[in-house]
């Protein structure tokens, strides 16, 4: 199996990136494919005492593919066109070619989203593509949309339900996933006309497990399984939940450290305290997958370290082994992945670190 990185996107960009793929090619039965800049790659593993190139005649656990340009944070999301020799870029048409399985960026979010649709393609029958991220609450919680699409239609949030459904039952092992729609309020009547269409459509699917509108107030302590927005709402929702549990996990440090008693007391609750920071945790999940895209294709934050980006090539590769592309494609009827997207508007912007 092949995973390509995106050695050159992401603001920890070029070394963070490299150092995880040398921690995912020791840990994981993969080859990582590094697309960018090939002099910079090398000088800046040379300089940190990362090992790229295989020692005497030991198999090649890491590739390097050229590709000068970059697309940075501040550029549009259609830069995947005129930016065709940038690592991103050519990383998804090395995908698209069958060079590798998987994709993994830590770039710019809108231009990941125009590329992966444009160049890769969506899976026939999707009208959009979603990100789904892994939200890290008593239970693991899928949030689709988080980030992708700013307005939707109600048959869009009908197939994020699908999305997300089988990406759960088959990614993370959860038996017929409970799917709830983001709302103001528990009742059918409630939201916007297109969230009460988007009630009905859902609610009359028999492959989907509906529980309907749920409040964001329940989310955390385990409301449902996968929760439907639009890309909008969602990652409002999720900088807000991120937000706060650093400000949480800040307010309870400074606690423990008032005085000699608390710091005593710090002590004996390290270990714990340790293991639910850990649990919480998103960058443990490794990423966000592009669901709907016709192949395995990940968005990990752009502040991701060498652990992130070495959990979000574990990710990838359990994506590969699932077989969701296909279940995604009979979800949707259609018999097989479909060909490269028309051009869309509105992807997110390109500050946004997923």
């Amino acid at each position: 199996m092949k995973i390509i990185l995106d050695a050159m996107g992401g603001d920890n960009a070029p070394l963070e990136v490299i150092k995880g793929a040398v921690m995912a090619a020791a840990e994981y039965d993969a080859v990582i494919v590094l697309v960018g800049q090939t002099e910079t790659i090398k000088q800046c593993a040379s300089e940190n005492g990362l090992k790229i190139e295989p020692e005497g005649d030991g198999p090649r656990k890491i590739e390097i593919v050229e590709a000068p340009d970059i697309i940075t944070m501040e550029d549009p999301a259609l830069s995947v066109r005129t930016k065709r020799e940038s690592s991103m870029a050519v990383g998804l048409h090395l995908l698209k070619d069958g060079g590798g399985d998987a994709f993994v960026s830590a770039g710019n979010t809108g231009a990941l989203y125009a590329g992966a649709s444009l160049i890769v393609g969506r899976i026939k029958g999707f009208r959009k593509a979603a990100i789904a991220t892994v939200m890290p609450f008593t239970d693991p919680t899928l949030l689709i949309d988080s980030g992708a699409n700013v307005s939707v239609s109600a048959e869009n949030l009908l197939q994020f339900a699908h999305m997300g459904s089988v990406y759960m039952e088959n990614v993370l092992g959860v038996q017929s996933p409970r799917v709830g729609l983001l709302n103001n309020g528990t009742e059918p009547h409630k939201g916007t006309d297109m969230m009460i269409e988007a009630h009905k459509l859902i609610s009359s699917d028999p492959q989907i497990n509906f529980i309907g509108n749920v409040e964001a107030k329940t989310v955390p302590s385990g409301g449902c399984d996968v929760l439907v927005t639009d890309g909008f709402t969602g990652n409002i929702f999720l900088k807000l939940t991120e937000g706060l549990g650093s400000l949480l996990f800040g307010r309870i440090k400074a606690m423990y450290k008032k005085n000699a008693l608390t710091k005593l007391s710090a002590a004996m609750v390290m270990k714990d305290m340790k293991a639910m920071k850990k649990e919480f945790d998103a960058s443990e999940y490794g990423g966000a997958p592009i669901l709907g895209i016709s192949k395995p294709v990940i968005k990990t934050h752009g502040s991701s370290d060498a652990l992130e980006v070495k959990n979000a090539v574990r990710q990838a590769i359990s994506y590969v082994n699932s077989g969701v592309i296909m279940r995604l494609a009979e979800s949707v009827g259609a018999a097989s992945p479909a060909q490269p997207a028309a051009p869309q508007p509105a992807a997110p912007q390109p500050e946004d670190k997923q």
